[in-house]
């Protein structure tokens, strides 16, 4: 059993507006007044990256549990500092990966391990968004861009399914959907193609864009020595309209919101259960660093024009 006591945000208007649809709970323009004012146990952190660390870091140093979206922080070393406070003050953190508790997603993880497919040697992933990555994402100052804000997600898959280490990552990328963006960023890029190699030897590869405008759209193939499984599909229902003029239209997903409602849903209940049984959260701080060492090496990858080997520094 768990509720949600207050709301935080630098909008203090945007704050109260939610507070008042969840039932007129207290609300907040930073977590330091809510540390303050309010009693509770855990925090979600579902704000700018740059504001991960730091919040993080509140959170924990006051003994609340914490889960905080992706890409976990900016730097590796801020990702070290979050996992060590953590421990140090005996919290929970887990990291926002909502992939891994999609039912599909978790199904096709169950019967990889179970051997199904054999020994897996290829993951796939697509992962592309409809629309521009807000500003903050773009300004290097304050987010790692596209492959970071939309692409982490396939890197944490690709090491999930692989159950396995990178151990290098090549990566290009362009602005070829939105170069009037690179004109103001010049480090902007709205496709990306990336090639890992694991530790024992498999490959993956990450398939990126955004915004492509044309859905929110999330697929994967895992490649075993026996065989082969597929996870997800552009469109988002079964009804389909066939027109005279011999043309068939179905609705696609429209955002992430509509593709991964559920697991959005399941991943809360997992961090609360970690709480209330005093267990390790499914995906923990080492997943989010992880995942973050991968996106910072296809990042120098991109910038380098060569293959990064893991780990980095």
């Amino acid at each position: 059993m768990a509720e949600v006591v207050s709301v935080v945000d630098a909008n203090l208007e945007a704050a109260k507006n939610l507070a008042s649809l969840l039932g007129g709970i207290s609300y907040y323009e930073s977590l330091t007044n809510a540390i303050k004012k309010e009693d509770f146990d855990a925090v979600f952190i579902t704000t700018p990256t740059f504001t991960h660390h730091p919040l993080t870091v509140e959170a924990a140093e006051a003994g609340k549990h914490i889960f905080c979206e992706k890409p976990m922080a900016l730097t590796l070393k801020e990702a070290d500092e979050m996992i060590s406070v953590a421990r140090r003050n005996n919290v929970k953190l887990q990291i926002g990966f909502m992939r891994r508790f999609d039912p599909e997603f978790r199904k096709a993880k169950s019967l990889i391990d179970e051997g199904v497919i054999g020994k897996p040697v290829l993951v796939k992933s697509v992962g592309r968004g409809p629309g521009l990555p807000p500003r903050w994402a773009l300004d290097p100052r304050t987010g790692l861009g596209m492959v970071a804000e939309v692409n982490s997600h396939d890197f944490d898959t690709l090491r999930w399914f692989m159950n396995d280490e990178f151990k290098m990552i090549y990566a290009d990328a362009a602005a070829l959907l939105r170069p009037d963006v690179a004109e103001e960023f010049p480090d902007f890029h709205d496709i990306v193609a990336v090639i890992a190699r694991f530790q024992k030897g498999g490959f993956g590869i990450i398939d990126g864009g955004c915004p492509v405008n044309y859905a929110y759209d999330a697929r994967v193939e895992v490649l075993g020595t026996e065989g082969l499984i597929a996870i997800g599909e552009i469109q988002g229902t079964s009804l389909l309209i066939c027109h005279k003029d011999q043309k068939i239209v179905t609705e696609p997903f429209h955002s992430w919101r509509d593709r991964f409602k559920e697991a959005y849903i399941a991943e809360a209940e997992s961090f609360i259960k970690s709480i209330i049984e005093d267990r390790e959260p499914e995906v923990t701080g080492e997943d989010g660093r992880k995942a973050l060492e991968a996106t910072l090496a296809a990042i120098k990858s991109i910038k380098d024009r060569k293959p990064v080997e893991l780990p980095i520094e």
